[in-house]
């Protein structure tokens, strides 16, 4: 069995100033170049950067496990192919414009993002293999990966631009950005086995679903349709948009299963730890 946590000689410290420091660089490049912003570039770059990190990392994850290499190409494969579909399935919709309002009669993006999550979410937290797989991986890989949720910064530069309503973009940003900001610190923390590091890596997890709670309700009440109660004089027309509805329409859904899987993952630890120690 793999060791559950890495030694790194990065401090908390260094990976948040890091962290803040690169999402400060790329905000200031969204407010200084228009176009950057209204262009697909930024989320496309990082939504496949972080496609191709998940199955690099599940890869590696399985690679630490008992399994033959038979198995792990099969239980990787059975992860990646539905990923892929998923994420292709959800470009191509809102390239479609599909989750504009009035585009379709049906309420397609909470669709999208409740009945995905919760199938999801249900096959793998019932799946032997999977747990396999969480017990190998290291617990501060789940966290680390959702740097990527600096990308909710995306929402200022929105409101800076006078597209999207301050009553969603700030609550959302916010909660995203520190989100982001905090995934490294975090990892780094639980990695180095630090007395205190776990409950911190559980009130990330918590603080993390929480904020896309909020982003997911607020996006509610501000688009236009029949839940709008808020932004009623600027509705938000950003969630339906392309590129930045990708966010919710896929974004959102997958930090979900990331949140879920991670909470798995320190349960699991914890009760083996509990189970040692009688």
């Amino acid at each position: 069995m793999a060791p559950n946590s890495t030694p790194t000689s990065i401090t908390p410290t260094f990976a948040f100033a890091g962290s803040a420091a690169a999402t400060a660089l790329w905000f200031a490049a969204l407010v200084a170049i228009p176009e950057l912003q209204r262009s697909d570039l930024s989320i496309f770059v990082a939504r496949i950067a972080v496609h191709l990190i998940v199955l690099g990392g599940t890869w590696a994850a399985l690679s630490r496990t008992a399994l033959t290499t038979s198995e792990r190409t099969w239980t990787w494969l059975a992860i990646a192919v539905p990923l892929t579909l998923w994420h292709g399935a959800a470009w191509i919709i809102v390239a479609d414009g599909l989750l504009l309002p009035g585009a379709i009669s049906i309420p397609l993006l909470p669709l999208m993002i409740v009945v995905p999550t919760t199938v999801v979410i249900t096959i793998l937290s019932r799946s032997d293999r999977i747990g396999l797989l969480l017990d190998a991986m290291p617990a501060s890989w789940l966290i680390g990966l959702q740097a990527y949720r600096v990308i909710g910064g995306l929402f200022f530069a929105n409101w800076l631009a006078g597209t999207a309503p301050g009553v969603f973009a700030l609550p959302a940003g916010t909660g995203d950005v520190i989100t982001g900001l905090m995934a490294l610190p975090t990892a780094v923390l639980l990695a180095s086995g630090r007395p205190g590091s776990a409950r911190a890596a559980l009130f990330w997890n918590l603080f993390g679903m929480a904020d896309l709670v909020v982003a997911v309700t607020l996006g509610a009440l501000t688009t236009p349709g029949p839940l709008q109660q808020l932004a009623l004089d600027h509705p938000n027309l950003t969630t339906g948009t392309y590129p930045t509805a990708i966010i919710p329409a896929f974004t959102v859904p997958t930090s979900l299963v990331l949140h879920a899987l991670s909470l798995r993952q320190l349960l699991r630890r914890t009760r083996n730890t509990a189970a040692l120690a009688v």
